[in-house]
């Protein structure tokens, strides 16, 4: 059984330090969570993305200005993990993993480490997958079939894009590589890393093959050279200068929300190609060891996690996928999405959920990627050969993996 706690007699004040848009989700939350604990105050700090990364990194290094409970997506969870700054869930009082058959695996294995134990919580999940401009395509005679049989029929989509509409096929031909260095990841290894640590760039063919196609989509011209998030990224999906972008599912609410909502009926969803079943981002909570309320701080985690309620309103609310199981069924799942023109996309989201394999991440994991895209640059910016990037960008990392 999982433990839960009973709230305090004298009041105390939780702090809770997130992100956008996880630290609105935690602020609906309380209004159902205080009820309960009506003599705990809940201060929820909000930061921009790289602002909260940066501010925990350094409150983790000195120990000062720590939260109770501290938001960490995805991308930073091998650097946080294995900080040997953060309490392990799996151990009393919280004994986390008495509920990991309740939460999607893979997820619950990004947050494990074997120096570390379960450093983190996951709370919502990135299935990838692709959207697409159906007006553009269905111009171009093109089907989503066509898009995701193969990378091969995905590239030959995309010239019949660009030459009847004149719209790129993506925004920028790393998009592509993204995506094939996260699918056939062997069990009990990294994107970039295999179990020991070591790098397996120079080795896998994951690399190969995504560097190869990210290569064909330049030459071809088929893609914008705009990197993601950036305003002429977000203008260049308003005006359908491009045609496709894969990310995790909740890239469809940003688009019908902030990102294009004037595309409403334009965009669908469909699987990666080949079928890819891959992960893209992801939300974790997690517990600092000094922090002051640390049994409050798994209780709000708990609620936060393991409530499919609270699970589902965060999805209905904020296009936060539930990583809890209990919380990927019900009416809503089944409901046409009016911004992709009625399809019932989230089942085949949950579908791509239930595919996804484990994988593991490391410390290093940031550094890899910066490494392993700048030498990617170097292929498509200055010609240099695919082989030699990859051997460079292997060298480079095992580098600095040893420092």
């Amino acid at each position: 059984m999982l433990l839960v706690f009973s709230a305090h007699a004298e009041r105390k004040t939780l702090t809770v330090a997130a992100y956008p848009a996880v630290d609105e989700i935690v602020k609906a939350a309380l209004v159902t969570w205080q009820k309960s604990h009506p003599d705990v105050d809940v201060k929820v700090v909000g930061r921009e993305y790289a602002d909260h990364h940066t501010a925990m990194t350094t409150a983790l290094a000195t120990a000062t200005g720590l939260p109770d409970v501290m938001t960490i997506e995805y991308g930073y969870l091998g650097r946080f993990a294995q900080s040997g700054a953060l309490e392990d869930l799996s151990q009393p009082p919280y004994r986390a993993l008495d509920a990991s058959k309740k939460v999607v695996s893979f997820a619950m294995a990004q947050g494990h480490t074997d120096s570390q134990g379960q450093t983190a919580m996951p709370t919502d999940i990135g299935p990838g997958a692709m959207f697409f401009r159906h007006d553009l395509a269905q111009k171009a005679k093109v089907k989503d079939t066509d898009l995701t049989e193969s990378w091969d029929s995905f590239i030959e989509s995309g010239k019949k894009i660009k030459s009847a509409t004149g719209a790129y096929l993506v925004a920028h031909a790393r998009d592509v590589k993204d995506i094939v260095i996260r699918t056939g990841i062997p069990a009990d290894e990294g994107v970039y890393f295999d179990a020991k640590g070591q790098s397996v760039v120079g080795s896998s063919p994951r690399f190969k093959k995504g560097f190869e196609l990210a290569k064909k989509i330049r030459a071809e011209g088929l893609d914008a050279k705009v990197n993601a998030w950036s305003g002429e990224w977000g203008e260049s999906l308003k005006r359908g200068t491009v045609s496709v972008q894969m990310m995790g599912a909740w890239l469809g609410g940003h688009l019908a929300n902030w990102l294009a909502p004037n595309t409403a009926g334009m965009w669908r969803s469909t699987v990666l190609p080949e079928r890819a079943a891959t992960s893209w981002g992801g939300t974790f909570y997690a517990i600092p060891k000094k922090a002051q309320n640390k049994e409050l701080a798994w209780n709000l985690i708990a609620y936060l996690t393991l409530n499919r309620q609270q699970q589902q309103l965060a999805f209905e609310k904020f296009n936060a996928f539930p990583a809890l199981l209990d919380a990927q069924s019900g009416a809503f799942f089944e409901q046409p999405v009016a911004f992709l023109g009625g399809q019932k996309a989230r089942m085949e989201w949950r579908s791509t959920a239930a595919q996804i394999k484990p994988t593991r991440v490391f410390k290093n994991d940031t550094i890899a990627e910066e490494i392993v895209n700048a030498e990617l640059d170097l292929v498509l910016t200055k010609g240099k050969a695919v082989e030699q990037a990859i051997k460079d960008a292997d060298s480079q990392i095992q580098r600095r993996a040893r420092r």
